[in-house]
């Protein structure tokens, strides 16, 4: 009899226990189910976020303050024509062109960037930019640096990578209207190489050839020849440029050209279709210079993040007919990508370094920088899975979405506009409260100034600029999210054109909702 009641015991206790099992089981495929669910894809751009578009119309107003040359149109009432004579030593007019930061040089490898970066953004988001009604700023930004970069490669085998001496520049506080100082030209030759700063050129080219080719077929045409041929360059003549061109290791020292390589490839893949390209950063040379496996931040210096996610959008969208080879080349770089996108995440559990306001926090000089090129390739990344329907990706076994993504995008953008511990809005121009004396020459010294080379008192003063250098983003906060507003504080103070060309594409990707474009050409 008790054998017999322990017996039914077992056998109610087995039933309980199975039925939890499968309930557990239903409950979990439900709940990876709904995670598996993509997001529907949405069209043409939806209602605006105005926050975002405001923001966007004012940095982009950052370009027209640092413009070299005959200015067009100028928007900016304190700036006007200068350093027209750029150039003229090599019989060329490199007079267009801007202004690097807060200073009056004229630094190739940022520049391209910087247009690269633009074009980036053009392509992706230019419907966003359009309903925002920022589209011509955009590309009128883009043009007066490619005119620049363009009659900067004068012959096959010669790029001017700068413009004046960044000793005798940094010892001047002057308005770039009143400058006197000799401008002397640097290039980059077969004597002299500059693989990194050439594939950066041409990966501005080949970016930007595709964003005029359906309005400007003659100049799309004319950018992507100097793009080929720069990438032939830099390609057969290798050599880090900063070990050329001793002075600029002080400004923009290189650490490599392997990642400028890989992205000009890129860049000229999606230009050209030309499957040489395809295979050169696959098979050819991405085990040599790609670093799959091991996520990067992306900057100025450091191409790779940003190859990743644009070989990401090949992988989402690209044709099937790739060699072997090929497919696993792009299913690294996805991979890495996607790596990179997990150190991003707030919730990951590999996520990077964080203040205590929410900010991505890498290194104390120009902190803004990263969080922000972070959250632009992650507002692309987002795009991508959403309109390609993948509906999630892992991270150490915990999975998130694209709108994870974005949200982490939307947070970074946020601190900059004001949701910080400081409530200061680090773009200027934007909101009610933002740095006043921002580290900018031009900004600095009243527009009815000529101060010659020695106008430090403008630098040494406390009062806030007499001209406000809209849509300026400045270095950022502290690690403890703290910021000094002080002239002298450059660390913190001094904006760059590639950082505005970041926030742009940055603030183009949250403006408004619309599914990217399966190909860029």
């Amino acid at each position: 009899m008790g054998a017999k009641s322990r017996g039914c015991s077992g056998w109610l206790i087995f039933i309980v226990v199975a039925s939890l099992i499968v309930a557990v089981i239903v409950y979990a495929v439900k709940k990876k189910q709904e995670h598996r669910d993509a997001l529907p894809v949405p069209g043409p751009p939806g209602a605006l976020d105005h926050k975002y578009a405001d923001a966007l119309g004012v940095a982009l107003q950052f370009f027209q303050v640092q413009k070299s040359g005959k200015l067009v149109d100028n928007k900016i009432p304190w700036r006007g024509d200068s350093a027209l004579d750029d150039g003229k030593e090599a019989r060329l007019d490199l007079s267009k062109g801007m202004y690097d930061a807060g200073d009056h040089m004229k630094f190739g490898f940022p520049m391209a960037y910087t247009a690269t970066i633009l074009s980036w953004a053009i392509l992706e988001y230019g419907d966003q930019m359009s309903a925002a009604k920022q589209l011509d700023p955009a590309l009128d930004a883009l043009k007066w640096i490619t005119d620049y970069l363009i009659n900067a490669h004068p012959s096959d085998n010669v790029l001017y990578v700068q413009v004046g001496d960044p000793d005798v520049d940094h010892k001047c506080w002057e308005r770039p209207e009143t400058m006197t100082e000799k401008r002397p030209l640097t290039q980059v030759n077969k004597t002299a190489p500059g693989t990194d700063v050439a594939a950066e050129t041409a990966a501005a080219m080949a970016a930007a050839s595709l964003v005029f080719k359906t309005t400007d077929s003659k100049y799309s045409d004319l950018l992507l020849q100097h793009a080929e041929k720069l990438f032939d360059f830099a390609d057969s003549y290798r050599g880090i440029y900063s070990h050329s061109i001793l002075k600029v290791q002080t400004y923009y020292n290189s650490t490599g050209y392997g990642d400028e390589l890989l992205w000009a490839a890129s860049w000229l893949y999606h230009a050209t279709g030309d499957q040489t390209y395809l295979n050169y950063v696959t098979e050819k040379n991405g085990h040599s210079f790609a670093d799959w496996g091991r996520p990067t931040w992306f900057s100025w210096d450091d191409k790779r993040a940003g190859t990743q996610v644009l070989l990401s959008r090949v992988q989402f969208f690209g044709s099937t007919e790739f060699s072997s080879g090929e497919k696993k080349g792009l299913q690294s770089y996805r991979d890495t990508a996607e790596a990179v996108m997990c150190g991003l995440l707030p919730d990951s559990p590999t996520a990077s370094s964080r203040t205590d306001g929410g900010l991505v926090w890498i290194d104390e000089w120009d902190a803004l920088q990263h969080p922000v090129a972070a959250s632009f390739l992650a507002v692309l990344y987002s795009d991508y899975m959403l309109t390609s329907r993948t509906p999630e990706i892992q991270c150490s076994g915990t999975a998130f979405t694209p709108s994870d993504l974005r949200s982490f995008a939307a947070s970074q953008a946020d601190y900059i506009l004001g949701d910080n511990p400081m409530e200061l809005s680090y773009l200027v121009g934007y909101g009610d409260s933002y740095p006043e004396q921002v580290h900018h020459r031009g900004a600095s010294i009243p527009a009815d100034a000529d101060t010659g080379c020695k106008g430090f008192e403008w630098l040494s003063s406390t009062d806030p600029n007499p001209n406000v250098a809209t849509g300026a983003l400045v270095g950022g906060p502290f690690k403890n999210d703290s910021y000094i507003d002080l002239r002298n504080n450059s660390m913190q103070g001094e904006p760059s054109t590639y950082n505005s060309a970041i926030l742009v594409g940055l603030l183009s990707g949250l403006v408004t909702t619309s599914s990217v474009s399966t190909s860029l050409s």
